[in-house]
Order: C-alpha cells, then sequence, then structure tokens
C-alpha cells in the first residue's frame, strides 16, 4: 500500500465496481470569492444527516462563520453507504473536500499514500496533543497526525428492557452461549430478538468481527491482516458461531433489504419496540429516537458476550470514532475549523446535544445519559481495542469483509467460503 501509484488503482478499480465514474464528479476544495470581500468557502463533507446531529452541527458551522465573517462553510452531508461510495471514487479522481469524515485506519492511509491528505501534526499539535490518546490513535499513520477525532466510541448491544422482561430474562448475558438462549427465549415469547440492516451490510460485520475478537483475540484481527490469511481455524469458528445464530432466524421479517436509519430500518425497528436488540455504536440512541420513537428508560447497554474457551476476552473493545481530515493544500480555514471544533466549547455542546463521547477530557462532565455513561466505562476498562474491520482494512480487504459476511448471514456463503474470500483479497491488495 505504500506506492501512490498502486493505492489510486485499488480506489479506481473499486469505484468502478461500485458504478461511479469519475466524471460524475464535481470540483472539491475552497476557494474565494474572488471579489474585494476575500470571503474564503471550505467544503466540509460529513454523514450526520440524523436529528439532532445534522441540525447541531449546521448551527457550529455558521457559530464558525460567525466567528470567521470571512469565511463560509458549505456542508455536504450523506448517508455513510453513499458516503463510502462516493468518497472512494473522489479518492480516484485526486480530488478531496476540504474538510472531510475519517474513521481512519487503513482508509485514511490509502488516502495518504495516494498523496491527498494534509498532515496536521505540525499545525495542530498546541491543541491536538491534549485530546484523548486512544481517540487520535486510528487517525496516526507513522507517528503523524492525519486526522482529528471529534468522537470515539464502541459498538455493543442495545436492548429493550421490557422486552426482555416479558421474555424471562432477568440479566443481559455474558457468554455467547447464554445470547442464544436469551434469543430462544426471546422468540418463545414472540418477541423479534434482534433487528439488522442487511441492506447495508456494515452491521452485520460487526458481528463476525467480535465473534472473531472473542475466539482468536484482539489482537488477531490485525495480525491476520497483515499476513494476509484469515483462514485460521478461530475465524472459521466465529463464521460457525454467526451461522449458528442465522440458524436461529433471530431477525426482522424482511431484514435483508432493511436499511439502517429509515423509518422501517434496524435503528427504528428497536426504537419502536419491534426488536429487543440491535449491535451498533454508542450513536443508537439517538438515531432510534430520531428514525423511531425512542425507549427512553427502557434502553440498556450490555458488552457483547464472551465465547466459551476463546482467547478474547469480554473487556477487549470493538469500534471506532468519528474524525476529519483535510485534503493536501487546504486552506488554513480549514485547520482553523478542525480547532475550533476540537475546542471544550464545541465537544461540551456535542456531548450534550447529540450524545458523542467527548474526545476533549474536560467535557466528560457533559455526560448525562447512563447508557453512555456505561459505554464510557467500558472503553475505560478495555484491555484490547479494534478499530472497525471496514476501515482498519484497505478498502478492498474492508469491502469483501463487508460483502462476504453479509453473504454468510443470507445463507449463500460457509463460514469456511468467507474466510477464504477475506484472504483471496487480502492476498491481492497491493
Amino acid at each position: 500500500m505504500g506506492d501512490p501509484a498502486l493505492s489510486r488503482r485499488g480506489f479506481l478499480a473499486a469505484s468502478a465496481a461500485a458504478g461511479l465514474g469519475t466524471t460524475a464528479l464535481t470540483a472539491c476544495g475552497g476557494d474565494s470569492d474572488g471579489g474585494s470581500s476575500g470571503t474564503t468557502t471550505i467544503e466540509w463533507w460529513n454523514i450526520s444527516t440524523t436529528q439532532p446531529s445534522k441540525d447541531v452541527w449546521a448551527a457550529l458551522a455558521r457559530k464558525f462563520e460567525a466567528q470567521n465573517p470571512k469565511v463560509k462553510i458549505k456542508i455536504v452531508q450523506m448517508e455513510n453507504d453513499a458516503y463510502k461510495s462516493k468518497m472512494t471514487a473522489l479518492t480516484a479522481s485526486g480530488k478531496l473536500p476540504d474538510i472531510f469524515h475519517t474513521w481512519g485506519g487503513g482508509v485514511l492511509k490509502q488516502q495518504v499514500d495516494a498523496g491527498l491528505v494534509e498532515n496536521l501534526t505540525d499545525s495542530t499539535k498546541p491543541w491536538g496533543d491534549a485530546l484523548l490518546p486512544v481517540a487520535r490513535e486510528p487517525y496516526l499513520i507513522d507517528d503523524q497526525a492525519y486526522g482529528i477525532p471529534f468522537d470515539i466510541g464502541m459498538i455493543g448491544f442495545w436492548y429493550n428492557k421490557a422486552l426482555f422482561e416479558k421474555a424471562g430474562i432477568a440479566e443481559p448475558p455474558t457468554t455467547w452461549d447464554g445470547f442464544l438462549d436469551a434469543v430462544r427465549k426471546l422468540k418463545a415469547a414472540e418477541v423479534t430478538p434482534l433487528a439488522l440492516a442487511g441492506k447495508e451490510k456494515w452491521p452485520g460485520m460487526y458481528y463476525w468481527a467480535y465473534l472473531a475478537m472473542r475466539t482468536a483475540g484482539a489482537e488477531a484481527l490485525q495480525k491476520a491482516y497483515e499476513a494476509k490469511d484469515f483462514t485460521g481455524a478461530p475465524f472459521i469458528e466465529a463464521g460457525e458461531h454467526l451461522d449458528e445464530l442465522v440458524g436461529l432466524q433471530p431477525f426482522q421479517k424482511g431484514f435483508l433489504g432493511a436499511a439502517y436509519s429509515s423509518p422501517t430500518g434496524q435503528a427504528a425497528t428497536v426504537g419502536n419496540g419491534k426488536a429487543a436488540m440491535e449491535l451498533m455504536g454508542q450513536w443508537a440512541p439517538t438515531v432510534q429516537a430520531d428514525a423511531g420513537k425512542g425507549l427512553g428508560k427502557d434502553l440498556g447497554f450490555f458488552p457483547f458476550p464472551a465465547v466459551e474457551g476463546g482467547k478474547g476476552a469480554i473487556t477487549e473493545v470493538f469500534g471506532g470514532g468519528g474524525g476529519h481530515a483535510l485534503r493536501r493544500g487546504a486552506p488554513q480555514e480549514a485547520v482553523d475549523f478542525l480547532k475550533f471544533f476540537a475546542s471544550e466549547a464545541t465537544d461540551l455542546k456535542l456531548v450534550e446535544k447529540t450524545g458523542v463521547l467527548p474526545v476533549v477530557p474536560a467535557a466528560e462532565r457533559a455526560i448525562a445519559d447512563p447508557n453512555i455513561k456505561a459505554v464510557q466505562a467500558q472503553l475505560k476498562a478495555a484491555t484490547g481495542f479494534q478499530l472497525y474491520l471496514d476501515q482498519a482494512y484497505a478498502p478492498a480487504v474492508g469491502q469483501e469483509v463487508n460483502d462476504s459476511v453479509a453473504a454468510l448471514i443470507a445463507g449463500s456463503k460457509s463460514p469456511g467460503q468467507v474466510a477464504q474470500s477475506i484472504t483471496k483479497t487480502a492476498k491481492e491488495e497491493q
């Protein structure tokens, strides 16, 4: 991946497969209005399409403009999958937005290797070094900062306490066998155990990734990627555990065609009390309330269970956060906006209004929701951490993980075939 030309070819191939030719792209990049006012327009691409985040972020942009009268922030917001596809095509074209959402990891590394991302190490050092180290880690490449975090969190199970009580489940399960028993009890009580956005694939990946961590240990996923070999017994076992869950038919009717945040999607199904659980990140409560009604006091959180006999521990977490990166050559005003967004005042607003976990230590005092506090407690006690696989790995490999796991859930691939497909793509990745 160190060769920019090879990296660019990889992105071109991926964008072609996604049906996104570079001819359809719009030009990106800040510019001046050319008049006497000297106004600079900064294009900011993000994925905050749901409330309250959408309005909160727009208000923050207006606040920055008020403090910087000669700067205009142009906001472009896209849903998660659409954003990933568009950014793949933009990277292939060599034209990135001034400020863009990033999860860090292998995707950001390929953009850096292609020479498209600004090195922020020196320009952000006075204030960037004060952010939480675990939040900054995904954006460090060769000890250089190429992104600034605004969020950090983990994936876990969000559940409906009332539906658990109806099914006679006294406590959230801590083992995989206990989890499968809970699924059976929910079905016996005529409650849909799990909601899943099968159409979007990435939510299904969470199950396989966590099961791989629990069977092989937190470090095994990165080691397998570096070795380009996912055919080891623990990875096959992870698929077998997932296959066993799928065999119980735990998901809502029509889950293979369901989106995540649509009115009939995964979040709304849980938020409207039509399924007992979803495996999702710390943003889940706000999306459940935006897409559906929300569960209020009936909503609870528990970490992904341990797998009996596995090398991984329940204290090893899978997740990540959100950050911002800049295109190479972005104007100073874009750096100024990152500083504004990483300030204590902004982080307090984000924690209070949108439920994110703070990256500025002083903003921790704003956490009020008990479930968000539970997530934070899990993160603080974590003994291992793995970034989302479709971001930790190179784009082609991450996409293959999503696709193969989706095929397993749909019944068209076996656990062994999943491991073989991911391995094949990893070996082909240059």
